[in-house]
C-alpha cells in the first residue's frame, strides 16, 4: 500500500478512465482526533481512502491510498445508491480561457434547459457536472457532525490502511503544530 499526499490521490482519480456518474463517496468526522475521513468508489477504478484536516482556513492536509482495484458487492453495500440525497464531485479548473468560455456556454444551456422543465435535483446535478466536464461525481453519504455508519464498516474492512493513515496524518497534525481543528 503506497501513501501519499491527499491531492495526489485526487489525481489519480481525476486521470482514470472511468464513467465520471458511476462514483461513489462516504464521509465524515475521523474516529479519532482532528479531520475526516472520505472514500472515494468506482466499480471499474476501485476504492480510495483520503484522510485530510485544515491546517488553517486555507490549506487542508492529508493523506490517502488506494485500498482497492475494484468495488466488489461487499464493498459498494457501504457506498450510498444513486437516489441518495447528497452528491460530491472531483472539479478540474479548465484548461485555457478558451476551454472555459466553452465550458460556461454548456453550463448556460443546461441551467436555461432545467429552468423551463420540472426536473429533479440529481438530475440538475448530474447535468451540471458533465458540462463542466466532472471527471468524477455521484451520490456521498456525508455527515459533518459525526461520522455515518458506513464509515466505521469501511474503516472496519480496511483496518490495517485506517491505521497507517491515521499514523501519516497525526505526524502532519504534529509537524504543523495543529492540536486541535477550528470552527
Amino acid at each position: 500500500m503506497r501513501i501519499r499526499e491527499w491531492q495526489d490521490i485526487l489525481e489519480d482519480v481525476t486521470e482514470r478512465d472511468a464513467d465520471p456518474d458511476d462514483w461513489r463517496a462516504v464521509a465524515g468526522d475521523r474516529a479519532g482526533g482532528v479531520g475526516e475521513d472520505m472514500y472515494l468508489a468506482h466499480p471499474r477504478a476501485g476504492v480510495f481512502f483520503l484522510k485530510t484536516y485544515a491546517k488553517n482556513p486555507f490549506e487542508v492536509r492529508g493523506v490517502g491510498t488506494q485500498v482497492a482495484r475494484k468495488l466488489d458487492d461487499e464493498i459498494g453495500s457501504f457506498m450510498p445508491r444513486e437516489d441518495s440525497g447528497g452528491r460530491f464531485a472531483v472539479q478540474s479548473p479548465p484548461e485555457d480561457e478558451s476551454h472555459a468560455e466553452t465550458v460556461s456556454k454548456r453550463l448556460e444551456t443546461v441551467l436555461e434547459t432545467h429552468s423551463d422543465a420540472p426536473t429533479r435535483p440529481q438530475d440538475l446535478f448530474d447535468d451540471v457536472m458533465e458540462a463542466l466536464e466532472s471527471p468524477a461525481f455521484g451520490p456521498m453519504e456525508y455527515d459533518q457532525y459525526d461520522r455515518p455508519g458506513e464509515l466505521d464498516d469501511l474503516a472496519d474492512r480496511f483496518e490495517e490502511a485506517d491505521e497507517l493513515l491515521d499514523a501519516e496524518l497525526e505526524d502532519l497534525i504534529e509537524t504543523d503544530e495543529v492540536d486541535r481543528g477550528f470552527m
